[in-house]
């Protein structure tokens, strides 16, 4: 399997409901540092997974629809915990929608699996990995 990673960055705001998350119930911010990896079996015909740069607009695209927002605000969020779990399969839906759509090109069809990692800090991520089907 072959693999090509694009990263890039978010900035939010959110809260949290549930005791579990103590004082992460209350306003807070993160920054995000987001990697999306897709995966093809095998190489296209020019030796790529997916355009670099097509992928690289795709990902900002999709961070861009809540990037420096508060989450908590957004209607698309509402009454979700907006976790880094959480977070990590919603940029992954984002971006297999853009993949579907052809925004990735041909080589964008090709992708069969596709990894979004939200890193919160260097001691904790969290990730969602899933088929393109």
């Amino acid at each position: 399997m072959f693999s090509l990673t694009v990263m890039d960055h978010v900035m939010i705001a959110h809260s949290f409901e549930g005791e579990i998350f103590g004082p992460a119930q209350r306003l807070h911010g993160a920054t995000y540092t987001v990697e999306a990896e897709f995966r093809v079996p095998s190489l296209d015909e020019h030796g790529l997974v997916v355009d670099i740069g097509l992928a690289r607009a795709e990902l900002r695209r999709a961070l861009d629809t809540f990037d420096y927002r508060n989450l908590d605000e957004l209607p698309q969020f509402a009454g979700t915990n907006t976790t880094t779990e959480f977070m990590a399969a919603h940029i992954h839906a984002l971006l297999a929608a853009a993949l579907k759509d052809g925004r990735l090109g041909e080589g964008g069809r090709r992708v069969t699996a596709l990894k979004v990692l939200l890193r919160e800090s260097p001691l904790a991520w969290a990730a969602y990995e899933a088929p393109i089907a």
